[in-house]
């Protein structure tokens, strides 16, 4: 079979959804089908679409309707789809009528459906395979990782600005690798890291670098407003490394309802005062810890195979 798949980000791009296609790209071809990733769909012949983004690649998605309402089409929702998009914009919505099934990347995610879009929900979790090697933490001091392109929706510079407010005799030391995608928050970043002995931008890395900073790390620190579920969480399981995350639909559909590593969406205090917990409180950090080895399963390269056959069975 020959699939098309649409993603709104580029060729060069090093965002989520851009790693998310190549990946389901060379899933796919493992699966014996020819894939084509494109930014948009331009009327080329395939047996069926798959899109991500619902607003973003609607274009392709009515085109490809309209030309062979007898192919089957596939759309991936992404966090702005499931809690911004598709409550407000009539191109996303009109989307999810043409779609024939929804990937969604966590289970929390169906709430956001309507209740006759939910049947068409398939969710298949993001597999990483963690870096060759073994990764000791560093010793005298506490790092953390946080992993994500400088945007407003990641919140980008809470961490820091937590790790401020912690006490001289903590060790806590935050890494950010990620990119900044305006010349406003690499300027922010750059001051941030200038006036902030705890805080260090390594500015956008290879994956396989950042990998590899994170396996080192004793935590995974995810201060976002909105993810339909973060690669970023999904590679710190693979890694063996803990999570702290704002609580937002797209973690809890990951780590569970009743993760004790939350903290309310852009609360400073609460970060701060998680990560000291986090930093001095041994039992807590083995609870965390062994939490998130219990969900490494999740993210297993054969585990998002089979659901893809799946869902390409389901679909004939």
């Amino acid at each position: 079979m020959k699939i098309c798949l649409i993603t709104p980000a580029p060729t060069y791009s090093r965002k989520g959804n851009r790693v998310t296609a190549l990946r389901w790209a060379r899933i796919l071809r493992d699966l014996g089908h020819r894939v084509v990733i494109a930014e948009e769909y331009r009327g080329e012949r395939c047996d069926l679409l798959v899109a991500l983004h619902a607003r973003r690649s609607h274009a392709s998605i009515a085109r490809f309707h309209h030309e062979h309402p007898e192919l089957p089409l596939i759309l991936a929702l992404t966090g702005t789809d499931l809690y911004g998009d598709i409550h407000t914009d009539a191109s996303a919505q009109e989307s999810l009528e043409i779609a024939d099934r929804f990937i969604l990347l966590q289970p929390a995610g169906i709430k956001e459906l309507s209740e006759h879009l939910r049947d068409k929900a398939w969710v298949i979790y993001q597999s990483i395979t963690a870096p060759p090697g073994r990764f000791v933490p560093k010793k005298r001091v506490f790092e953390l990782c946080v992993l994500g392109h400088l945007r407003p929706v990641k919140d980008p510079f809470r961490t820091a600005m937590a790790a401020r407010w912690l006490p001289p005799s903590s060790q806590i030391q935050v890494v950010h690798v990620g990119g900044a995608l305006t010349d406003d928050m690499k300027a922010a970043a750059e001051a941030e890291a200038a006036t902030n002995p705890r805080y260090r931008w390594l500015g956008e890395l290879p994956r396989w670098r950042a990998l590899r900073i994170l396996a080192r790390s004793r935590l995974l620190v995810l201060t976002s407003q909105m993810e339909g579920g973060a690669n970023a969480v999904s590679e710190a399981l693979a890694c063996s490394v803990p999570v702290i995350s704002s609580r937002i639909s797209g973690s809890i559909g990951l780590l569970g309802e009743d993760y004790p590593g939350y903290f309310p969406v852009g609360d400073t205090k609460a970060l701060t005062d998680l990560l000291m917990r986090v930093e001095m409180d041994t039992a807590f950090y083995d609870i965390l810890k062994a939490w998130c080895e219990s969900l490494k399963s999740i993210v297993d390269p054969d585990r998002e195979r089979r659901s893809w056959k799946g869902l390409l069975q389901d679909l004939r």
